[in-house]
């Protein structure tokens, strides 16, 4: 069904909202061809040959990534500032050199171009292992690379990669410019725009940028704006979203902000940037007219994983660090890590722990083979791996108690540090809606269509009804490819596997349209995918791992992991589906509409407003900040590359 005829088919939505869905559709473009592994679940068929085996790379690109994975290891252990960073607030010029000479800042760059030439898991890797130590540093090599360079990497012509690429990879830094004042989640709401100038030799960029991640220090911008475009073929004119690649040189560019002091990541810097009648050549146009989104979104895929892999090293040394802490601390006679509760949280992290590496390295390997439909896949992966790793370093946190608040024992700047990471590349609740609405359109989509012509859809309308309102479940999947040593668990999947798509199709009849505006129901059944994906995940891990020949006490400790994963992921799985059925929304809902009138009676005054709140009457009237103690970074539009200068200790 074309998305013109889907939207003039919905009921009971507004146009707010109906707006809104073709928005987010426009946005993702025309379904892929084949469905990847998470959006099968949602029709209950399981995929197993898209993770089945368990992804891994050459034997050639393994041994290169673990040489330098052992440099890194030494330079973090031995000289990396970490605690500097953080109390500073800022990465320190030679820190940055020696990852560069390293070669870790051009990992992903072609060998041709002067880089590593590696694979994205190789990449996460060395992501992995910096989040271990340093939550700033991962961000940094996050941003340069999976969102900055990356995209010329991806889209860049032979020009540009010649040009840029070798640069990126030796010395200078990249950031990527996508957030606005007014733009968080909503990519496709950029206000920033572009105009080609008479002669069709250049664009005129005008706009602003913020939180753009080491754009005070970088020598390129990948920058994201609207474009009035023509279709040639139909002749209307729509705004679509270019990406332009700009240098922090470029008359009209000003970095009005260099960073600001924030929570957690204290040492990146995240710029503001405004762009006033800048003049780009043409030569600076990153893929085609238009096709900003899909550069944005490719390499936030890219992102996603390297956010996820700095929670996975950030949840280990935070799981790790509470053990020891629980083996050695004494009260009441005897080790904390005695105690029932102390135990349930540390089987829980070395469970999360497992799952996160599991489904990093079956997501970077997906994107290393390049497959077609893995959008949902890298959204999981950031979702469960930003929530997951946060509650690793929550609970260690608890677990070292007093001891875990201090600066000095690390766990704390951990626990910062991941705070962020269910907000930014997405905030999570976004994330979920996003997993369930993407997950289910076509599906949705299906239904609708035997809805409106059953007749026409006879062989497909009849098990479907039998379905919905005999409440008769088909036959579970079969999966297969498993070791036998493993059945149980297929068992539970395939039952998981059915009651999921069965309970998706029944949300959409019973709440028909309006399931587009239920969040609520939305995430219960995208965290339904979300675990059911983790789980996959794991089994594959451990299959892969018998059949390497793992044996004795290591298959054992491996597997009482695994059981963990499966027996709290069937916890959770039906647990939100009885909260289907059985839950709080009435309540909240209409407690919420109170709230409506209740705020207004707060002075606004007392309270910050969004700087562009698109309410006029409140504009200028929040509370003012208060910066006197708050360290300040300076502004300034001039781009000063790191000192030659400055020495390593």
């Amino acid at each position: 069904m074309s998305k013109s005829n889907l939207t003039d088919n919905l009921k009971n939505i507004s146009e707010k909202d109906r707006k809104q869905i073709e928005q987010a559709q426009e946005m993702l473009g025309p379904d892929p061809k084949t469905m990847g592994f998470v959006k099968n679940l949602f029709w209950g068929n399981y995929r197993q040959d898209l993770i089945v085996p368990y992804p891994t790379c050459g034997a050639e690109e393994t041994a290169r990534c673990d040489q330098l994975l052992a440099e890194l290891d030494e330079y973090l252990r031995n000289d990396h500032p970490s605690t500097e960073i953080d109390q500073t607030q800022q990465i320190p010029d030679w820190c940055i050199k020696r990852l560069f000479k390293m070669g870790v800042m051009g990992m992903i760059v072609p060998r041709e171009f002067g880089g590593g030439g590696f694979g994205v898991t190789s990449y996460n890797r060395v992501l992995e292992r910096i989040g271990m130590s340093c939550g700033s540093t991962a961000v940094m090599v996050s941003a340069h690379q999976s969102i900055g360079c990356g995209a010329i990497v991806l889209f860049g012509t032979e020009e540009q990669k010649q040009y840029w690429l070798p640069r990126v990879a030796g010395d200078m830094l990249s950031a990527f410019c996508l957030s606005e004042p007014n733009v968080g989640c909503d990519a496709a709401g950029q206000e920033t725009r572009c105009e080609v100038t008479e002669d069709g030799e250049h664009y005129i960029l005008n706009g602003e940028k913020k939180w753009a991640t080491s754009g005070a220090l970088a020598g390129m911008f990948t920058v994201m704006c609207k474009q009035r475009i023509t279709d040639p073929k139909t002749g209307r004119s729509s705004d679509r979203v270019t990406a332009l690649i700009c240098t922090p040189d470029m008359e009209g560019i000003e970095i009005t902000s260099r960073n600001r002091s924030k929570c957690g990541i204290r040492g990146t810097w995240q710029a503001r940037i405004t762009f006033k009648d800048v003049k780009v050549p043409r030569g600076n146009l990153l893929h085609h007219e238009g096709r900003g989104l899909n550069v944005a979104l490719t390499c936030l895929n890219w992102g996603r994983c390297t956010l996820s892999a700095g929670m996975v090293g950030a949840g280990k040394a935070a799981y790790q660090q509470a053990m020891k802490w629980a083996r050695y601390r004494y009260q009441f006679d005897r080790p904390i890590g005695e105690f029932e509760l102390v135990r349930e949280k540390l089987s829980y992290m070395s469970a999360m722990c497992y799952a996160m590496e599991s489904m990093l390295y079956m997501t970077t390997g997906m994107v290393d083979r390049e497959d077609e439909d893995i959008m949902l896949e890298t959204a999981i992966c950031k979702v469960f791996c930003s929530e997951m790793g946060f509650e690793c370093c929550d609970d260690a946190l608890q677990i070292m108690g007093g001891e875990g608040y201090m600066t000095e024992n690390v766990v704390e700047r951990l626990w910062r540090d991941s705070r962020i990471n269910t907000i930014v590349e997405g905030a999570n609740q976004v994330m979920h809606s996003f997993v369930f609405a993407y997950g289910s359109k076509q599906l949705g989509e299906h239904m609708l269509a035997i809805r409106s012509a059953p007749f026409k859809h006879l062989k497909q309308a009849v098990p479907l009804a039998v379905q919905l309102f005999l409440h008769v479940r088909p036959k579970a999947p079969r999966i297969t490819g498993f070791s036998s040593s493993l059945q149980s668990h297929v068992d539970t999947l395939e039952e998981l596997v059915r009651e999921f798509s069965h309970q998706v199709k029944m949300m959409i009849k019973v709440h028909e349209e309006e399931i587009l505006i239920r969040q609520t129901i939305q995430y219960r059944l995208s965290t339904c995918a979300v675990w059911l994906h983790a789980m996959s995940c794991t089994l594959s891990r451990v299959d892969h791992a018998i059949r390497e020949g793992a044996e004795g006490t290591s298959l054992r400790q491996e597997m009482a992991i695994v059981n963990h994963v499966f027996a709290l992921g069937k916890h959770r799985i039906l647990g939100h589906i009885r909260s289907l059925k059985s839950n709080t929304d009435e309540t909240m809902r209409t407690l919420a509409t109170e709230l409506d009138s209740f705020v207004d009676t707060l002075p606004d005054s007392d309270f910050f407003i969004p700087e562009r709140t698109p309410v006029e009457s409140v504009q200028g009237k929040g509370r003012r900040h208060d910066n006197d103690a708050i360290p300040q970074f300076g502004s300034g539009s001039v781009f000063q590359p790191f000192s030659e200068t400055s020495d390593q200790p």
